[in-house]
């Protein structure tokens, strides 16, 4: 049985120090998203969901779109509360309310505003209860906030078949360098 659903989650562009969506390795990390989802709809997947979060959550919400024009793939949004966005600046509250259009699916877990922490670990919780394999940019050697939820996919491994993919900071560095090869032979 192929997994249906997959779960994406990574970084907030803050804990990458990525200041504006001109960032070129806003590129590099989108590209090594687009390969794992489609590798993931290839198989037989059908729903990428996520809490969409800035940073990687967000940039997978936008490689999603671009991909519907030529796959038939859905994605939820399911933040921990409502109006997780309000303390964002204005340009990624406008970017939030784009994901949220253009979603196929979107509910919060938790009705009403920011209540305590909590919030956050039953949001991982129900993203990892609601799909079959979780893709995680991460670097195990500096974790941040990522940990949390890789933790959680790892305590649902020891009691469930749940399979996790991650895209670390060396594939990221291979995809730079094909780029980089590329652009030379023009």
């Amino acid at each position: 049985m192929h997994p249906k659903v997959m779960a994406v989650t990574g970084y907030k562009s803050f804990e990458l120090t990525i200041q504006s969506e001109n960032d070129p390795r806003i590129a590099i990390i989108k590209q090594a998203l687009k390969r794992h989802i489609i590798e993931f709809i290839e198989a037989g997947g059908e729903w990428i969901i996520s809490s969409g979060q800035l940073g990687v959550e967000m940039w997978a919400s936008q490689v999603v779109n671009e991909l519907k024009e030529d796959y038939n793939i859905q994605y939820g949004v399911f933040p921990p509360f409502e109006n997780q966005e309000s303390r964002w600046p204005d340009t990624t509250k406008e970017a939030y309310q784009t994901l949220i259009e253009r979603a196929d699916h979107y509910q919060p877990v938790y009705k009403g505003d920011y209540k305590g922490p909590h919030q956050f670990t039953k949001k991982n919780q129900f993203l990892v209860s609601k799909s079959q394999v979780s893709l995680i940019l991460i670097d195990e050697d500096f974790p941040g906030s990522v940990s949390y939820y890789f933790n959680e996919v790892e305590s649902h491994q020891k009691s469930n078949e749940y399979e996790l993919r991650t895209i670390t900071p060396l594939d990221l560095e291979d995809i730079a360098r094909e780029w980089e090869e590329n652009q030379s032979t023009f």
